[in-house]
């Protein structure tokens, strides 16, 4: 028998120093690809920054409307996106115009890929619009200006679609949702569906021991260091800025996983990280009077979900008066925007589900479970999932009963009933909710509402101060070019350059990564020492995690006891006993315009006819359920299609759908009891609608229970027995004990 000695050829000592070769060789390699990659990244910056309009689009553009060239100028531009080859566009479907964010970042991510925002509705035949901007602001320019731009673009578009079957379905991403909804308010004959993606409407709603970001105005003594940025920067903010605070709601990411992806991930990583290092490292600036307004109105004062903005001419923003459907993408694993920001204006623009109605107003909401921030709107998954069902669904949205609804998705199979009226891989369903849903996600107690007024109280007294006394001798001392130095200067700006071709070391980097290229030799999967590093990288996670985690603790801790003191509170003006509630009351011309609306549904109960009795049914039937579907839709849509009557258009078929909607709301009984009175005497012809109403109510399950009994009252309004309607498709024997009454 033969002993093997530790070192010895075949012992475990030598193939232990194998793998430490194995690893250090493909190591070595890795760190000089890893920083070629960082040298390409450098050059690409270079390169996108000194472009006129930068932009990170996939597609080819028209250009439409430069905006520059407006009677009030912005840095805006409307475009018109060429479809691929391949791509058929269907000019009598609604226009979809995507507006990307102006956060700090460049134009591009909502077309960022084949699977984007513009990818999904160009796939499901809508014609598609751009509107972007360039990095530099018109000086003059505010936020309101923007708003009356954009609202000339959409006005082109819809000159441009006469035909459409609706009007522009218009995505706001993040900075542009929030803005999108301002504009809606105060135009909202312009609109149709808006989808309204990670934005920030409710800026102080959260949970404690979540949602920091809401934090930093108060901590930060309110808005006046905004100005002071503003004013060192000549009279412009740079994005990159708003970019940093980005970056320091995870510093594990920032610091560690993001590079560390590429450099262990190099030979597979490199191309998909410079592709997003192209929008991420395009910083642009805003004029300060629109960074002031986003700070002031929206992050300290929270003024948008209160109603408490107001236009030059004088005109309430108030959310309220949108009349087109809105969509709210959101998510849990969004640190930057989470659902109770998203959702949290809901509550307090309405008092419940019948306040919302009241409003016509209809709201579809979508939780994400995990995905972050930029995931909502750059993610293929979520594009190829919830973009792509809206995209194809979108007038199943726009002709929903007005009320509050969750989307929910099931993924279609074999056994999905009705599969071949499901347009996508999902089935889209939306569920109707309360007001209590969207409370159960947490929020804000009185306490907190509290805090945070006496944080926007100091904020206003802050910046006052800082504009008298500090503001005039600051702008005295700021030249243009040490204003421009400064930005050049910018960490986020330098780690780019530092690495591109200007630094004479990485010539040499960039001639080593060539020769490796015939001589990599990466490392086996089952080495120990790739082990070893994988959770060595666990561990500086862990520990960037959790150094987060308690500095997150000790901001929310100093928040609230700071601003939670009833000293300061009354210093302040902020009564520490008071309610701090700030829903909003209807305002008396809209409680007398409902008044007079519902007068006028309620004198035309008894009118219309065969449309008008089926529609009512298929709403009264239908509600029992709870939710639509849009497999119904689609079975309705087709039914619409086959129709050799005068048909509706999309907006009349809306209207048709509210009013009959309404009728049932304000009168049930009345309305299902003038129905035989709108029937038409031939009863094939009635036959024929109340196949047609089973048809599409059993297209996605059979009609049962509820449903069922209310199915069985409609046929003797309907004038027909009981073995008629029983042979429509799908329908479960009746039970006279569940009859609806």
């Amino acid at each position: 028998m033969q002993m093997e000695v530790p070192g010895s050829p075949g012992g475990p000592m030598s193939g232990l120093v194998a793998s430490a070769v194995e690893y250090m060789v493909d190591a070595g390699q890795r760190s000089i690809l890893f920083l070629d990659v960082m040298r390409r990244r450098g050059d690409q910056y270079r390169e996108h920054v000194a472009q006129t309009a930068p932009h990170v689009l996939q597609y080819a553009a028209e250009l439409i409307i430069d905006g520059r060239k407006l009677d009030e100028p912005v840095n805006y531009a409307l475009v018109r996106i060429v479809p691929p080859a391949g791509v058929e566009i269907d000019s009598t479907r609604r226009p979809f115009i995507v507006i990307d964010p102006r956060a700090g970042h460049g134009p591009g991510i909502g077309g960022f890929k084949a699977d984007s925002e513009i990818g999904v509705a160009m796939k499901a035949g809508h014609p598609c619009y751009f509107i972007g901007f360039l990095p530099e602001p018109v000086p003059g320019q505010t936020i309101e200006r923007i708003a009356r731009a954009e609202a000339l673009f959409i006005e082109k578009v819809i000159s441009r679609h006469p035909e459409a079957d609706g009007k522009p379905c218009v995505i706001g991403n993040c900075q542009a949702g929030w803005a999108v909804m301002i504009l809606a308010s105060v135009r909202p004959e312009l609109f149709g569906p808006l989808i309204i993606a990670g934005a920030p409407l409710a800026y102080w709603a959260g949970v404690h021991g979540k949602n920091p970001m809401r934090y930093s105005g108060g901590l930060l003594g309110g808005s006046w260091l905004t100005a002071l940025v503003s004013d060192l920067g000549g009279g412009k903010f740079d994005g990159a800025w708003l970019v940093q605070n980005f970056e320091g709601q995870n510093p594990s990411n920032t610091l560690w996983t993001k590079q560390y992806n590429v450099y262990s991930k190099v030979d597979t990583e490199a191309d998909r990280y410079l592709e997003f290092e192209r929008w991420w490292g395009g910083h642009v600036n805003l004029n300060a009077e629109e960074i002031q307004f986003i700070v002031d109105e929206l992050f300290v004062g929270n003024n948008l979900a209160a109603g408490n903005i107001t236009m030059s001419d004088g005109q309430k923003v108030d959310l309220r008066n949108i009349s087109s459907p809105i969509v709210v993408f959101c998510s849990k694993g969004d640190n930057i925007t989470p659902p109770q920001q998203a959702l949290g204006w809901i509550l307090e623009c309405y008092a419940d589900v019948d306040d919302i109605r009241a409003y016509g107003q209809t709201i579809v909401y979508t939780v994400h479970e995990n995905v972050g921030h930029l995931g909502i709107f750059v993610s293929g998954g979520v594009a190829k999932k919830e973009h792509a069902e809206f995209s194809s669904n979108i007038d199943l949205i726009d002709v929903l009963p007005p009320g509050l609804y969750e989307a929910t998705f099931e993924a279609k199979d074999e056994e999905t009933t009705s599969s071949d009226l499901v347009v996508g891989q999902w089935v889209m369903r939306c569920e109707a909710r309360t007001l209590d849903d969207i409370r159960a996600m947490g929020g804000n107690s009185p306490e907190d509402e509290r805090r945070f007024a006496a944080a926007k109280r100091v904020s206003q007294l802050n910046l006052a101060a800082y504009r008298k006394f500090v503001q005039p001798w600051i702008k005295s001392m700021v030249a243009p070019q040490t204003a421009e130095m400064m930005r050049n200067l910018h960490p986020l700006r330098t780690q780019y350059e530092a690495f591109s071709s200007q630094n004479p070391w990485m010539s040499a980097v960039k001639s080593a990564a060539e020769g490796l290229e015939a001589n990599r030799k990466p490392v086996s999967n089952d080495n120990p020492f790739l082990a070893f590093q994988e959770q060595v990288s666990k561990q500086i996670v862990h520990a960037l995690d959790s150094w987060r985690d308690s500095q997150e603790a000790m901001s929310e801790a100093m928040f609230l006891n700071v601003y939670g003191s009833p000293a300061l509170q009354a210093a302040v003006g902020i009564d520490p006993k008071a309610d701090p509630s700030r829903r909003r009351e209807m305002p008396a011309e809209h409680r007398a315009m409902l008044d007079k609306r519902i007068a006028e549904l309620r004198s035309r109960i008894g009118e219309g006819g065969l449309r008008e009795a089926a529609i009512r049914a298929l709403l009264y039937i239908g509600s029992a359920r709870g939710m639509v579907d849009e497999r119904s839709i689609e079975a309705l849509r087709q039914a619409r299609r086959d129709d050799s009557g005068a048909r509706l258009t999309l907006a009349e078929f809306k209207m048709l759908v509210r009013e009959q909607f309404f009728m049932l709301l304000l009168d049930r009984e009345a309305a299902l009891a003038v129905i035989p009175k709108l029937l038409p005497d031939d009863v094939n012809q009635r036959r024929a609608a109340f196949t047609t109403m089973s048809e599409v109510l059993s297209a996605s399950e059979d009609i049962t229970g509820e449903r069922a009994s209310r199915l069985q009252r409609v046929a003797q309004l309907f004038g027909l027995d009981a073995e008629t309607s029983g042979r429509a498709s799908n329908v479960a024997p009746f039970d006279p004990k569940a009859r609806a009454s």
